[in-house]
């Protein structure tokens, strides 16, 4: 096994103890809460990231899908009495039909034009859930309290950790990943060499949608309560935007890596400043505009660009200073011409 991929072997072993191990040396409610909250918003920007940073798409209605998840396991749970499992399960689904409903006439538009009709139809689904009743309208819907913070850690831990592992193989070593870069580089061009660029589109939308469902249902049940604004709302997607862009699009570590330091971010503040809500946003906005300007490939890329340049560097150096053949035999050498004014007469 080559050095580098042992590292990588070892790196990804201890970070996955430490992940299943975290629960259970922590009894503190609260490191438990920001644990299984860092886990949701991970989950939640590398699901955008498949649309964003794999198609080139920016979905500005990401935060439906969590919502659609969310509001049918409830319902489900609540006024039909079924258990959580089954809710949960059934609200992915219902985040994936919603994925197949709104996806096949809003992802033939392209640029602008998508991203205003993924934002419009998430605003008019949080407008329909205020008036209907089966949602509770503007007051939400309140499900049973579960005080188990451990058992939602882990169920946070298994949702994201199994969606990683197939977004993983499927984007960076199957050949829909390459698929989808494709699309991203050059969209008609992808016609020309046999792709059908309208059903990977639909499928990753959809491979994007019912994770966040998923989670909306999982959210649902931890946090007791939801209405309209917190789960239909446009700050689930904008947050999971800033994460995913601060870390780095189109890679699956960098949404990871934007969405601690972004939870970071935002733990301290409202824990140290919290009577200074201007401030908030007007911090949050310099540093994605400084993210955009000087890290316009976010945290990961920046970091990848860097070690690329000193392995180039080293690779360069190395040519440079290695041993130079000998001619092959039967080759003449000639002398170094002199200039008869430097001969000694």
């Amino acid at each position: 096994m080559p050095d580098t991929a042992w590292k990588k072997h070892v790196v990804v072993a201890g970070l996955a103890a430490f992940l299943l191990a975290f629960p259970l040396l922590v009894q503190d409610a609260f490191l438990l809460r920001l644990f299984t909250e860092a886990l949701m918003w991970i989950g939640l920007a590398i699901t955008w990231d498949l649309i964003a940073g794999y198609i080139g798409y920016l979905n500005f209605g990401h935060g439906v899908f969590f919502g659609f998840g969310a509001y049918a396991t409830t319902i489900l749970f609540t006024k039909a009495d079924l258990p959580f499992w089954p809710s949960l399960a059934v609200g992915g689904g219902v985040a994936a039909l919603a994925a197949l409903a709104i996806g096949w006439p809003v992802l033939r538009l392209r640029g602008a034009y998508f991203a205003i009709a993924t934002w419009a139809f998430g605003r008019a689904v949080m407008q329909l859930a205020l008036v209907l009743d089966i949602t509770g309208g503007p007051d939400g819907m309140r499900l049973p309290p579960f005080l188990n913070p451990h058992f939602f850690a882990y169920v946070m831990l298994g949702l994201v950790g199994a969606t990683y592992a197939v977004l993983w193989v499927l984007l960076e070593r199957a050949p829909f990943g390459l698929k989808l870069k494709a699309i991203r580089e050059d969209e008609s061009g992808s016609l020309a060499i046999g792709l059908n660029p309208a059903k990977l589109k639909l499928q990753a939308l959809v491979l994007s949608a019912a994770p966040a469902g998923l989670i909306g249902g999982v959210y649902a049940y931890w946090i007791t309560f939801i209405d309209p604004a917190s789960v239909f709302g446009d700050l689930v997607t904008d947050q999971a935007v800033v994460m995913a862009v601060f870390g780095g699009l189109g890679t699956l570590i960098g949404p990871a890596i934007g969405a601690v330091f972004f939870l970071t971010f935002k733990t301290y503040f409202w824990a140290y400043l919290s009577d200074y809500q201007v401030l908030y946003l007007i911090i949050l906005g310099v540093a994605i505009a400084a993210c955009v300007v000087f890290l316009p490939d976010g945290i990961w890329g920046a970091v990848v660009r860097r070690q690329e340049g000193r392995r180039a560097l080293r690779k360069g150096l190395s040519l440079r200073e290695g041993p130079t053949a000998p001619p092959p035999a039967g080759t003449k050498t000639h002398a170094p011409l002199r200039h008869k004014g430097g001969e000694e007469g």
